[in-house]
């Protein structure tokens, strides 16, 4: 009896351990990012992949994938993924608050307190220095996650058109959306799975 109730009370501990230990990991990774969710995604794979391993890099490119194809910020479907992965309904609850507190407290401080807040001299300039931070932070992203994708035909391929896409969108000033651009993706890669498919059928009927 006494045996159970130990392991009831460890169980129940390690629980509540990786709950806290999820809710301040977000917390300092919604504190300590600038910028727009893909800039949370460095501090992300930092916290989540290198140093506590709850998921791979290869979860991570999934996750982006479908939080960037789903309503929402990326940062918080992501927040809620990986506390889902680690400890259920309860991970993703408190992972997802974790995310949100710091910038819903700052926020509603600066709305309480201070007046045209962006008005501040000190305030603009530390702005502009933190947009080129976060722009080398989304770059060093991309980069990272291009470095660990599994390199085919297909993945180079969309790459590759993905990235003449937005050029030219820059050129002429096409008014396309992310949404339009991961949309084409998909359809590019099933065009290409059902080639493959189809060639893979005619090579087993010869």
């Amino acid at each position: 009896m006494n045996h159970r109730f130990t392991w009831t009370n460890k169980k129940k501990f390690q629980q509540m351990y990786t709950l806290l230990e999820l809710f301040f990991t977000f917390i300092k990774i919604g504190l300590f990012t600038f910028g727009s969710g893909l800039a949370m995604l460095s501090l992300i794979e930092e916290e989540c992949v290198e140093k506590r391993h709850w998921i791979t890099h290869e979860e991570l490119m999934d996750v982006t994938v479908i939080a960037e194809s789903t309503p929402g910020p990326v940062a918080i479907n992501s927040a809620t993924f990986v506390g889902f992965q680690q400890a259920g309904v309860l991970g993703a609850v408190f992972a997802t608050v974790g995310v949100v507190l710091p910038s819903f407290v700052i926020i509603y401080v600066i709305a309480l307190f201070m007046d045209n807040f962006l008005e501040f001299a000190i305030v603009a300039h530390a702005l502009k220095g933190i947009a080129v931070a976060v722009g080398i932070t989304i770059l060093d992203v991309g980069i990272s996650m291009m470095r660990e994708m599994k390199k085919n035909k297909k993945s180079i391929g969309i790459m590759l058109a993905a990235f003449v896409l937005m050029m030219l969108t820059d050129i002429f000033a096409w008014n396309l959306s992310s949404i339009t651009l991961l949309l084409m993706a998909a359809l590019f890669s099933l065009v290409t799975f059902q080639i493959e498919k189809i060639h893979g059928k005619r090579g087993q009927g010869k």
